[in-house]
This record gives structure tokens, C-alpha cells and sequence, in this order.
């Protein structure tokens, strides 16, 4: 069950200003019905300000009443209480110097593997530059004898998710080849047919 954000603080408030069990503050904060007994005793937390959990929008102040009318009805926290956490690179990013010598590898996998990426959105993913990019592609890169071809995401130069992402934004809106394939059988079909009925 999520518990609210500071719930050591959470706890605090609860226990002063309300009625609730030690049970349904332990249950709604996360905590150990006995370390919410020892905030009520004074021996934790003894010097921590309470955290009002209706005022940061963690839960109403209806419910607070209800469970306190009812000791054995459990508070709930609010679906938009804890927003969510996103993990999101911007920019460049720093990579170590073990790891860039690996970067022309990952680059020699993508455009053979992965010809619809466009140079910058490799550029993104690896993070490299385009005059390296065309190094590698046109084999005049300083070391283009040792590239092999090694995937970036077992190299951890960048997440399946990002590299998933930029492949389905670079085949947005383009034929995949069993289409292609599909649409020239149909294509051959169809004059065979005309060649028979002529």
C-alpha cells in the first residue's frame, strides 16, 4: 500500500490532533502500530513538527471523520496525492570514459540493425556527434578495424525504452516491409488476373 510523502511527520500530526487508533495511523502511514505508540509516548519523534496531511492534499478531511467515528475503518490516501515519479534524461549526458570507447560499437549496430533512424536521433541515444557517425558508417573512423557491431542497450549507453521510442518514431507513419510486400503481391495478383481475362 503507498503511504504519504514524510510519514514519520504524517504520524505525528495524526496522533495529536485526532482520534485515530494507533492501528489506523500505523496502517495509513506505513509505519509499526508500536512506533506509532512510541510517537504518542513522546520517545520518537519527540522533536519533530507534525505534517498536516489535509493540508498537502493527501487525504480529506471527511475521511479523517469518518474513521474516526469508526475504529475500524482505514484512511485512504488520495489518488493524485503522491504524483508520479518519471525518469527522464535531458540533454547530454555524462559518460564514462571506460564506457566511450564503446559508443562507435553501438553506433555500427544501430545503422546496420536499425537503418530508419534518423542521424540525430542516434546522436541522442549514444551520445555522439554526426561527424562520428559518418566516421563509422563510411568506415574512415581511426579504429574502424576493431568496430564490431555491439547493441547500446547491453553497453548501457541508453535505456530498450528510449531506444524503442525513437524506432517507433522513426516508423511513424511508414510502410513497414510486409506491407510493401503484401501491397506488391496484390499488385501481381491483380495483372495476373488481367493478363487471364485478356
Amino acid at each position: 500500500m503507498r503511504s504519504p510523502l514524510m510519514p514519520k511527520a504524517t504520524a505525528v500530526w495524526l496522533v495529536d490532533n485526532t482520534s485515530l487508533t494507533f492501528d489506523q495511523i500505523a496502517d495509513f502511514c506505513g509505519l509499526h502500530p508500536l512506533e506509532v505508540q512510541a510517537i504518542a509516548d513522546g520517545e520518537v519523534a519527540n522533536q519533530m513538527q507534525g505534517l498536516d496531511p489535509v493540508a498537502n492534499g493527501q487525504t480529506t478531511a471527511d475521511e479523517l471523520e469518518r474513521c474516526q467515528a469508526d475504529p475500524e475503518a482505514r484512511l485512504t490516501l488520495l489518488e493524485n496525492a503522491i504524483p508520479p515519479q518519471f525518469h527522464r534524461h535531458r540533454g547530454p549526458r555524462y559518460t564514462p570514459i571506460a564506457k566511450r570507447q564503446d559508443k562507435p560499437d553501438a553506433i555500427f549496430y544501430l545503422l546496420r540493425n536499425h537503418p530508419e533512424l534518423s542521424d540525430a536521433q542516434i546522436c541522442r541515444l549514444v551520445g555522439t556527434t554526426k561527424p562520428t557517425i559518418n566516421s563509422v558508417r563510411d568506415r574512415t573512423h581511426w579504429n574502424s578495424t576493431n568496430i564490431k557491431a555491439r547493441h547500446p542497450v547491453g553497453l548501457e549507453l541508453c535505456t530498450l525504452e528510449e531506444l524503442d521510442q525513437a524506432i517507433v518514431k522513426a516508423t511513424r507513419g511508414k510502410k513497414s516491409l510486409a506491407d510493401v510486400q503484401a501491397e506488391y503481391a496484390a499488385a501481381q495478383a491483380a495483372e495476373s488476373a488481367e493478363e487471364a481475362e485478356a
